[in-house]
């Protein structure tokens, strides 16, 4: 039985994670801004006692990530899987209205966030090694080898930016047993993804799980498609 920790958990993407996780017998602490308005995910503890904790979580607040850390310490003694899901994209942006606070913000949660979690998790995901992972949600838009247009403008920069968090992560990390990629999950049918979307967020965690399962140190420090396939940095 492995412990998992999950971010941007109340819904979407990390909320199927975590249903999924806890169907596998996997014990889970989920991390969201506001748990007590976070009804799937507490109808899910209900469900799973014992197996789910869920934690309160503002990324884009450090004193937050490191209460987090604090508390996931509690009630577990080690984290075999960090999923860095939680994200914001700022739809809308065109040339010439980008803002300061749209960047910043994105920078804080899609970039910043990752790495300082890492931190503050690392001595249980030590506890954890050799075979403890980081898996950070990144895009194909933050291709810098593939950007084409000027679209997403704050997202598709600071996911860039978490690409390299990751780079840096795994030369840490490596090392030390713990395991760290960037995986595009594709184009996944949520609030962020859009209704036009293809695939469902049931079939992006399926295959996000596989490939957490399958990661080989080979694959360390790499940006992947779910597939496995390797993306252009």
């Amino acid at each position: 039985m492995s412990r998992y920790v999950v971010t941007g958990a109340n819904r979407g993407l990390g909320l199927e994670l975590v249903r999924q996780l806890l169907a596998g017998g996997e014990r889970v602490i989920a991390g969201c801004r506001r748990p007590g308005q976070a009804q799937a995910l507490n109808q899910l503890a209900g469900a799973y006692p014992g197996h789910l904790h869920v934690l309160p979580l503002d990324a884009a607040s450090e004193r937050s990530i490191v209460e987090f850390a604090r508390e996931a310490a509690l009630v577990a003694e080690r984290v075999d899987v960090l999923i860095n899901n939680a994200g914001v994209l700022v739809a809308g942006e065109r040339f010439g209205t980008v803002q300061a606070t749209a960047l910043a913000e994105s920078f804080a949660v899609n970039a910043s966030a990752p790495l300082l979690l890492v931190q503050a998790l690392a001595p249980l995901l030590r506890a954890a090694a050799p075979g403890a992972r980081v898996i950070n949600l990144s895009t194909q838009l933050a291709s810098l080898a593939q950007a084409s247009a000027f679209r997403t403008v704050s997202y598709a920069m600071s996911k860039a930016a978490q690409n390299m968090a990751t780079r840096c992560l795994a030369a840490e990390l490596t090392p030390q047993g713990i395991g760290v990629a960037a995986v595009h999950p594709g184009w996944v049918r949520t609030d962020m993804g859009g209704a036009q979307a293809p695939l469902a967020p049931a079939d992006a965690a399926a295959a996000l799980l596989r490939f957490v399962h399958a990661l080989q140190p080979a694959q360390h420090g790499g940006f992947y498609a779910c597939d496995g396939t390797s993306l252009p940095w």
